[in-house]
């Protein structure tokens, strides 16, 4: 075998080796970043926050704006720290939650919120939201008038 016969071979290996891919890890993610935002109860919030997800993914309808990615929980992610520096004596939970429903809920299609709210209750049992003007999105059919 002639030297740039070698080359081609050699060349065509780099070119069309496997590469390995990992999902990332949200939850541990999402534990980093609202630990660095000041959240005691990080761990558990975001598992909480991957769970609503990935439960939407399976029980809300598929619609092509619906994003339950990376994209999606760090928008949520960022919202929770905005929250935590605007008002830290609340509780955690209560302020994860208004984020989740804050930043998903105007999205959803009628149909799909009364799922969603039903995936909310079960993650957040206990929990609930005042209707506050001030954290309620005007496009939102979920807050009640």
């Amino acid at each position: 075998m002639c030297a740039w016969e070698l080359l081609s071979a050699n060349m065509w290996l780099h070119h069309h080796r496997s590469v390995a891919m990992m999902v990332p890890d949200y939850a541990l993610i999402g534990e980093i970043m609202l630990y660095s935002s000041g959240y005691l109860k990080a761990r558990d919030l975001a598992r909480k926050l991957v769970a609503t997800y990935r439960l939407c993914s399976e029980q809300l309808s598929s619609q092509s704006h619906y994003d339950y990615g990376m994209r999606a929980v760090i928008s949520v992610l960022r919202a929770a720290a905005a929250n935590k520096q605007k008002d830290p004596a609340t509780d955690e939970e209560v302020l994860m939650l208004r984020c989740i429903k804050d930043v998903n809920a105007p999205k959803f299609l009628a149909p799909d919120i009364p799922l969603f709210e039903g995936i909310l209750s079960d993650l957040f049992p206990g929990e609930t939201l005042s209707h506050n003007p001030a954290h309620c999105n005007p496009c939102s059919r979920v807050c009640p008038s």
